[in-house]
């Protein structure tokens, strides 16, 4: 196990790009992902497809497609973590390909195991050959984590085949207004929706350790459409009555009142 962070860094909001915006977050996760494994291993399973906190499962939401109809499909899944979106769908019959900014994070899939290749790689430079891939998606994997949006999205229409579709979810741009609080602090509105001002952690010596990018659901809708995908569905999933646990600011008090995950389903239009 890799020692966590010893320091607390700053928290801010100020601008970051698109270069000290991916090496801060590769280093975080390679630093943490330790730790995020041990905590959060348990609700994400070894072989489940969890859409979000709220605990919606790909098994019953069916965004990508009823089960049974993705066996043979090569799917592409960005920000896998420890793979376990890319082994669930393994199971179906699928030929997904795990890639994630993180080394260590990929460790991690290798150390629960699969045989579907794991790649390390760039959202925002996916080093794959055009119409590459049927379906691909993303379970709060680099969207939320790069200063240009658009250029991932520009990149998965790239490798996409016509008519294939791809799945993200991401924090619900509302929470932005919020205190990331679970409790009764993490009600009241503190900050400006339309504020875009990434949220950066970093050390001493004003280095990002940490990057967060908000975008507006207008944004998104406008950077889909603007890469050429379509945007055929919103979910907005509701708090379920079973799940009692409390994610970062994630918490069913919170969870009953607003949003907290938005996943948007992208489709390539047919040549």
């Amino acid at each position: 196990m890799q020692e966590p962070d010893t320091f607390e860094p700053e928290a801010t909001r100020r601008d970051a790009d698109v270069t000290e915006s991916s090496r801060a977050n590769r280093g975080w996760w390679d630093r943490n992902a330790d730790d995020y494994q041990v905590e959060h291993g348990t609700f994400l399973g070894d072989d489940r497809f969890v859409w979000g906190p709220e605990g919606l499962d790909e098994v019953e939401a069916e965004l990508l497609g009823p089960p049974e109809e993705l066996k043979g499909k090569d799917v592409l899944e960005i920000g896998a973590g420890a793979a376990q979106c890319s082994r669930w769908l393994a199971a179906q019959g699928a030929r997904p390909v795990a890639l994630d900014l993180s080394h260590r994070q990929l460790q991690h899939a290798l150390r629960i195991g699969g045989s579907f290749p794991l790649v390390c790689g760039d959202a925002g430079a996916l080093p794959f050959a055009d119409k590459s891939f049927d379906l691909a998606c993303s379970a709060y994997g680099a969207l939320p984590f790069v200063a240009d949006p658009a250029l991932v999205l520009r990149e998965v229409h790239r490798v996409l085949r016509p008519g294939g579709r791809f799945v993200f979810s991401a924090t619900h741009p509302i929470r932005w207004a919020f205190p990331d609080e679970p409790g009764p602090e993490g009600l009241t509105v503190s900050a400006s929706y339309f504020d875009r001002t990434p949220y950066v952690e970093q050390g001493d010596d004003g280095r990002a350790v940490y990057v967060e990018h908000h975008r507006t659901l207008g944004d998104r809708i406008r950077d889909i459409v603007a890469s050429g995908l379509r945007l055929v569905d919103l979910v907005e999933p509701e708090w379920p009555s079973w799940n009692t646990a409390e994610w970062g600011g994630w918490s069913p008090l919170r969870g009953n009142l607003i949003p907290g995950t938005a996943i948007y389903v992208c489709e390539r239009d047919r040549d």
